[in-house]
């Protein structure tokens, strides 16, 4: 094999089609009040644009410097509070009840911070969300102030 030809073309052509069958089971989900989804960013430029208010520029070539920090994305089911001693008493098989119902939105942490909300979906036995509520700005600074 020579230099030129490389092995890993195979989990890149796995991840296109990993992101292909996303893609599709996206575009056949239709958003419960009826809305259209709205598309994620598809390039650098387009995500620059937005975050300078939509004039193109020097706050482009800014955002690029940090486009590839990578960040810890949660999502959180649920959350609840025990006594140390429910903690000890867990085995398998065990249920926590959570504070959240069922049905209700997951939220979507960005390095421990709150910045959306969605729904579960599944494709091709693997979990994901949808996006159902972007936070605010000012609701993220509001959420802080508590």
């Amino acid at each position: 094999m020579s230099p030129d030809n490389t092995a890993p073309a195979a989990p890149a052509e796995g991840e296109d089609k990993m992101a292909a069958e996303w893609a599709a089971a996206m575009a056949e989900a239709k958003p419960a009040d009826g809305g259209a989804v709205a598309a994620p960013a598809e390039s650098p430029a387009t995500f620059a644009s937005f975050a300078s208010g939509g004039a193109p520029g020097a706050a482009g070539n800014d955002i690029n410097m940090i486009l590839d920090i990578p960040v810890q994305l949660t999502v959180e089911l649920g959350r609840t509070r025990v006594p140390i001693k429910h903690i000890l008493q867990l085995a398998q098989g065990s249920v926590v009840e959570l504070e959240t119902l069922a049905g209700e939105p997951m939220d979507v942490l960005v390095n421990g911070y709150l910045i959306a909300q969605g729904e579960v979906v599944v494709v091709n036995d693997k979990f994901g969300i949808r996006l159902t509520d972007i936070v605010t700005p000012s609701e993220r600074m509001r959420r802080l102030s508590k």
